[in-house]
């Protein structure tokens, strides 16, 4: 299973960059299994309300994890025993992991307008628009992906990211 994580300030699009991410494998390779958390550390999120990054994972055709600090909700497209639930995500092909800078994983941070620097310990790479230069990144020395070709920034996680156990 390829695991990545993404990072970045709040409405930067690390939901819409998961998103389409999962999309793309949904209708490209159908055969893949695809699974998301989503760290919610206010315990704010909102299930399956429409337009809400719970929903959009979910009908993204990938099954979910929302992780709080008081509860933690799972949401597969099939029933689930406890035994099943242990070990679910081994027999994965993709992990996308939104937050939880405390898991040891490769990460994107995904920016837009500003870079904020307090994600450098913890990246691997950074996904931006056209809000940012490029030529203001190059100091850091980490891949630059483009936020608005999720093909690339697959590419980038097939080619750069290994398969963990």
């Amino acid at each position: 299973m390829r695991a990545i994580a993404f990072t970045g300030n709040s409405n930067s699009g690390k939901t819409t960059l998961i998103e389409k991410l999962a999309l793309y494998l949904r209708e490209n390779a159908p055969y893949k299994r695809i699974a998301i958390i989503k760290h919610d550390p206010k315990d704010k999120a909102q299930l399956d309300t429409q337009g809400k990054d719970s929903a959009r994972f979910f009908e993204s055709g990938a099954d979910v994890v929302i992780l709080g600090n008081t509860q933690t909700t799972l949401r597969f497209h099939k029933a689930l025993s406890i035994e099943s639930i242990k070990t679910q995500f081994s027999s994965y092909d993709y992990l996308f992991v939104e937050g939880l800078k405390e898991l040891p994983l490769p990460r994107i941070c995904v920016a837009r307008d500003f870079f904020d620097t307090r994600f450098l310990p913890f990246i691997q790479a950074i996904a931006i628009d056209s809000s940012i230069k490029k030529e203001s990144l190059a100091s850091y020395k980490l891949q630059i992906l483009d936020l608005d070709n999720p093909l690339a920034i697959l590419e980038w996680i097939n080619t750069f990211i290994k398969d963990i156990e």
